[in-house]
């Protein structure tokens, strides 16, 4: 179950390529597997490490400075391709909690909000001023407020965003749509309570 979301400030991972695709988030043959143990060493692992396995030194994710950051700042169109929700959990076992983007694939900004990974969509402007911001600091910082739909910029400039609203409160909640039905088993029960079924279904049926 994933954790509430809070306001948390964090340096950033930058990867800006436009159009990735899950199959470059996560590789096919990382699928196999419905547990998302692990599947941190898989992200981008296509583009991380060589035919035998060795981290290619140039990558943005394999670079020491990268460990403990939590924002993954993103090109257009961030994942694309297909529906595949080990992307989100990839991103998640690495430490992701938020990507930025300026677009995303709508498959993929739906499989985020329902596995506890924020995904910020920024206008071009907002976007253009963090990237370069990151590239005269590599340590720039930002802070992510999902409560107030915020994203407050190295600069201090303060960024709007939204989310669905249902999303939005599992998030905050720190729960998602099975948790939130569970929750109301008490609401349910009243309710069955209070309107008897018109139709008894424990009945043997005509005829038998």
């Amino acid at each position: 179950m994933p954790q509430p979301l809070r306001p948390f400030t964090s340096k950033l991972v930058p990867l800006l390529a436009d159009n990735v695709d899950t199959d470059q988030i996560i590789p096919a043959r990382y699928l196999k597997g419905t547990s998302k143990d692990g599947l941190g060493e898989g992200l981008f692992a296509d583009w991380r490490y060589d035919g035998d396995g060795t981290p290619r030194a140039g990558f943005v994710l394999n670079r020491p400075e990268m460990t403990g950051r939590a924002v993954l700042l993103a090109g257009a169109n961030f994942g694309s391709g297909s529906s595949r929700e080990h992307a989100a959990w990839a991103l998640q076992a690495f430490g992701i909690r938020a990507v930025l983007a300026p677009l995303f694939a709508d498959i993929f900004r739906n499989n985020a909000l329902k596995n506890g990974l924020l995904p910020v969509e920024l206008p071009a402007d907002a976007h253009a001023e963090l990237a370069a911001a990151v590239e005269a600091d590599p340590e720039a910082e930002v802070t992510v407020d999902l409560e107030a739909e915020t994203v407050i910029l190295p600069g201090g400039r303060a960024v709007g965003f939204s989310v669905d609203p249902f999303a939005r409160q599992m998030l905050l909640d720190g729960t998602d749509e099975l948790g939130y039905l569970l929750s109301q088993g008490a609401l349910v029960a009243a309710y069955e309570e209070a309107h008897p079924a018109r139709v008894d279904t424990t009945a043997p049926a005509w005829g038998g």
